[in-house]
């Protein structure tokens, strides 16, 4: 497992300067190879930074080695970074010509206008940078994308341009080769070469169709995920995918949700909407008969696909798409039930996080300035998951604000093979939906209550959890998710029936077995194995006929010499059971 990034205070902050103060040479640069260029705004983000520019003419993948090489240069004359506090009308004047500064200067409070300057260059921004520029000598350029000016569509597009910062070559270099090791990785291309999943023009961008291998690995973790379930007292449910927009009046999601929602359907001259989420109907299935506290709690579980508008530019594969899968639950429980609940869903996403081989880091997100209930209620709510951590003994982070609007929450992130942050499992208290729908349990004191309700999943969606999977594994799953956990090779036409003999066994033991029974060499079909990553490639030759025996290939490319089948189907076997 990759090591996590440092992260004090101090290297955060620094590295942040420095790549803004990159951004800031970057668009100097462009700026003096492609004359009357327009600045828009050039960000430090995550692992590097950017700039949004407006370039008299498409800048190319081609173009980024000219534009580092004025940057070295502007590096090497090692330029202060000079701050400077102007007026309003100074600024105007500053940045006349430069059309989207103008727009960002309008906005601005007249005591908050600041530039920087490095040499004749200069930039509205309020910093802060590195000393100078002499200061950024590791970088490098890496992309060039579109962009609508402030993200709006009927904006006018730009060039964005993409690249990273380090304070040593050394640690630039690891970082290049992490994201080469990404493009490896990327579930787009190995979906396409393991014959996974497809998105097609016809159906609509956003919308994924699973090909049998991709649907197999899909039906293998749903199936985990039921018996989990299943072991912990959930109860399976099922909702429609259309629903009267009247429920969506009840919830809330029209009044707050509208703009990711798809526009409504008239079925008998009642508005209806392909639902967005699934909590509204499991609330309904509770409230259809009066519940006791006896009963309580009840925990509800649904694979339930939903459907969210997306914009077409930040579609990405199977990570963001416009129709999911969800691995959604809700936990309806009195007060005095929480602790323990949320206690139990931190140990279910856990023993499942730890199976499919991440690590993990816990957040507790507090109540945001802008939410439903009051400041009791959210005390109450926050404490309880505060109190399932501390019993848990799980260490976490504090995110201030990061609740949503209706509850507190606890999100995990998960780290995978690359070091790289996932979205993980979430759990959330709901101080909203029982309010709108006057969601009650009777009391030992024979009065209503109004119920607690737990939101939470563990997969997430499982489109984006595979597409995850398939990065985090580079694709070669573990024997139990492999689509494939077998492949059988004869060497000749003439083991070709001894070889569909133990694909039938191997079938028959309950693994997945297929048999290479193609024209094509050995060599051909091993090396086919190996790019579908199949575990165990088993060629049979006259010795292996003769000793009833396979010989044991793994993709990586050991051989494990001959073994009788039956001790190969108890390895295999053994695998599998124990997830390895």
């Amino acid at each position: 497992m990759a090591q996590r990034k440092p992260s004090t205070v101090e290297t955060k902050d620094y590295l942040e300067r420095m790549r803004h103060s990159a951004s800031h040479i970057m668009a100097q640069a462009v700026s003096d190879l492609y004359p009357g260029t327009k600045l828009a705004i050039g960000p430090a983000i995550e692992d590097g930074f950017y700039y949004d520019l407006d370039v008299p003419r498409p800048i190319t993948p081609e173009d980024l080695g000219a534009i580092e090489k004025k940057m070295r240069e502007i590096v090497n004359a090692n330029l202060p970074f000079v701050r400077e506090e102007v007026s309003k009308d100074e600024a105007k004047q500053i940045f006349s010509g430069q059309q989207y500064k103008l727009e960002l200067i309008e906005e601005l409070p007249e005591d908050s206008i600041s530039t920087y300057r490095q040499g004749e260059f200069v930039d509205l921004c309020r910093g802060p940078h590195v000393d100078s520029t002499g200061e950024v000598k590791a970088f490098k350029l890496l992309s060039v994308a579109g962009a609508y000016w402030r993200g709006d569509e009927h904006s006018p597009m730009l060039q964005r341009i993409y690249g990273t910062a380090f304070p040593t070559d050394s640690d630039l270099e690891a970082h290049l080769q992490k994201l080469a090791e990404a493009v490896r990785r990327d579930h787009r291309r190995l979906g396409k070469d393991l014959d996974m999943f497809s998105v097609h023009d016809e159906i609509g961008p956003g919308l994924i169709l699973w090909h049998p291998r991709g649907a197999r690995v899909r039906t293998l973790i749903e199936d985990f995920w039921r018996a989990e379930h299943d072991k912990r007292g959930y109860e399976p449910v099922y909702t429609p995918h259309i629903a009267s927009e009247r429920i969506y009046a009840i919830s809330g999601h029209l009044e707050n949700y509208a703009e990711n929602m798809y526009s409504p359907m008239d079925i008998d001259t009642m508005p209806y909407r392909v639902k967005p989420m699934n909590c509204p109907g499991h609330i309904l299935i509770y409230k259809s008969r009066l519940r006791s506290y006896r009963e309580l709690p009840i925990r509800y579980a649904e694979l339930g696909t939903v459907y969210r508008y997306e914009r077409s530019g930040v579609l990405h594969g199977m990570l963001r798409v416009r129709g999911f899968t969800q691995d959604d639950s809700h936990i309806f429980c009195t007060p005095e039930q929480l602790t323990d609940e949320i206690i139990g869903v931190l140990d279910l996403m856990d023993h499942m996080m730890k199976t499919f081989g991440y690590t993990y880091s816990a957040y507790l997100a507090t109540r945001p300035d802008k939410h439903l209930g009051t400041d009791e209620m959210w005390e109450r709510a926050t404490n309880g998951l505060r109190q399932a951590l501390q019993r848990r003994g799980m260490s976490y982070e504090v995110d201030p604000g990061g609740g949503v609007f209706y509850g507190p929450k606890i999100d995990i992130k998960l780290w995978d093979a690359l070091g790289r942050e996932w979205q993980g499992p979430t759990v959330q208290l709901d101080l909203n939906l029982p309010e709108r729908f006057d969601v009650n349990y009777i009391g030992a004191d024979g009065a209503e209550h109004r119920v607690v309700m737990i939101h939470r999943t563990v997969l997430g969606s499982m489109e984006r959890f595979i597409g995850g999977l398939i990065e985090h594994y580079a694709g070669a799953f573990p024997v139990w998710l492999a689509p494939t956990q077998a492949t059988v090779i004869p060497i000749a036409d003439r083991h070709l029936d001894f070889a569909k003999g133990v694909g039938d066994r191997l079938r028959a033991a309950g693994l997945r077995a297929e048999v290479d029974a193609r024209a094509e060499r050995m060599a051909l079909k091993i090396r086919d194995a190996q790019l579908q990553k199949i575990p165990y490639m088993l060629v049979v030759g006259d010795q292996e006929v003769t000793a009833n025996s396979v010989s044991v290939r793994l993709r990586s490319g050991e051989n494990l010499g001959a073994t009788p089948v039956d001790e190969f189907i108890a390895i295999a076997k053994k695998a599998v059971e124990e997830r390895e």
